[in-house]
């Protein structure tokens, strides 16, 4: 799907901001954005519940959040950007916080400010090398590591980006936007926030142009729930019209559940993401189906319930396994499926923990 950058068509809405939004995250259930506090949801993660944040100030301002995250539960200060469709990644490599002064602290650190971002020295070593992915824990006890100085993730399952800097465990598997297009949730992003075509087909344009336009502009308004609506009923429409797999009703299917996804309901936006895969590698479009497929696991990675999170990952798997036994996109990409089969071992173990509790 065509769409523009949300560089170059939202950086003028972005005044008004800091160039790095302050983030603190005081403990398990605390924290504050830019100054305004933050608390967890019961069953939440408070670095979730600050992304969420990052993402709906993204979402207003419709253009990347960047934010210095000074995390006291991971030890250490992170630079991030948070784009609208919910995407994070490290722009920066994470420092570690001093430890508080002791006894046996040396002369020079005794002479520093106590507790501001330092380098690792001493017990911690030197500073990981531009290579080197130093180990955070997951909040589903699995090891992340924290993306290179470039910001980018590498390494099978292990290169994760912000979401493994702030204790999350995410992978981030979006490649750099400069090096290929965008897929999954960004290209719908790109679509949603950019002035390109809003139909596949000129037979689309004459009966959706309007109601697609008042979507996407409830969605750049953070107006979700009245853009879900608009989506439920304008696929309706598409499908009675068109029938249920032509080009325009899985285009609004797609953007259906991109919604989902920004209505904090990750489950619908990855069962309709599997779905529109599934429909896609029956029609021999491998690289759409890798697209779906893509959000699918974006959504998959923020279902909170154990019980479900297996049903999904399951579906997600087998899946991606037979679309990877395929010529395409998916063949040539084995770290996300690699990290879902990791992501599933800590599920189990959550669901039984769960069980005997």
């Amino acid at each position: 799907m065509a769409g523009l950058s949300f560089e170059k068509k939202r950086a003028p809405r972005t005044v008004g901001y800091p160039a790095a939004v302050p983030v603190r995250v005081y403990g398990p259930g605390s924290a504050s954005v830019d100054g305004v506090p933050v608390a967890a949801a019961p069953g939440e993660e408070i670095q979730q519940a600050v992304l969420n944040r990052l993402q709906n100030l993204a979402i207003s301002v419709g253009a990347p959040i960047h934010a210095t995250v000074h995390d006291d539960l991971a030890g250490c200060v992170v630079p991030l950007e948070v784009s609208a469709d919910g995407s994070s990644r490290v722009t920066g490599e994470p420092v570690r916080l001093a430890a508080p002064r002791t006894p046996g602290t040396t002369a020079a650190a005794a002479h520093g400010e106590p507790g501001a971002p330092q380098a690792p020295v001493g017990p911690f070593g030197p500073p990981p090398a531009p290579d080197a992915r130093p180990v955070t824990a997951g909040p589903e006890g699995a090891s992340a590591g924290t993306a290179s100085g470039t910001g980018t993730a590498s390494g099978a399952g292990a290169g994760t980006g912000a979401g493994a800097a702030l204790g999350l465990g995410l992978p981030y598997d979006e490649p750099a936007p400069a090096q290929t297009p965008a897929h999954g949730f960004d290209a719908v992003a790109e679509e949603v926030l950019g002035d390109g075509p809003l139909t596949e087909t000129a037979e689309g344009a004459e009966l959706l142009a309007e109601p697609m336009g008042r979507i996407n502009e409830a969605v750049r308004a953070g107006r979700v729930d009245a853009a879900a609506e608009l989506a439920e009923r304008t696929l309706a429409e598409a499908s009675a019209v068109f029938g249920p797999h032509h080009a325009e009703v899985l285009h609004v299917r797609e953007l259906s559940a991109y919604i989902a996804y920004l209505a904090d309901d990750p489950v619908r936006a990855c069962r309709l993401s599997l779905e529109l895969a599934r429909l896609r590698r029956r029609t021999g479009d491998g690289q759409a189906a890798y697209g779906n497929l893509q959000s699918a696991a974006t959504a998959w990675r923020a279902v909170r319930d154990p019980e479900e999170g297996l049903r999904l990952g399951r579906d997600l798997i087998d899946l991606w396994t037979d679309l990877g036994a395929e010529p395409g996109p998916a063949a040539d990409d084995h770290r996300p499926l690699e990290a879902a089969r990791a992501r599933m071992v800590r599920l189990a173990d959550r669901a039984a923990k769960a069980a005997q509790g």
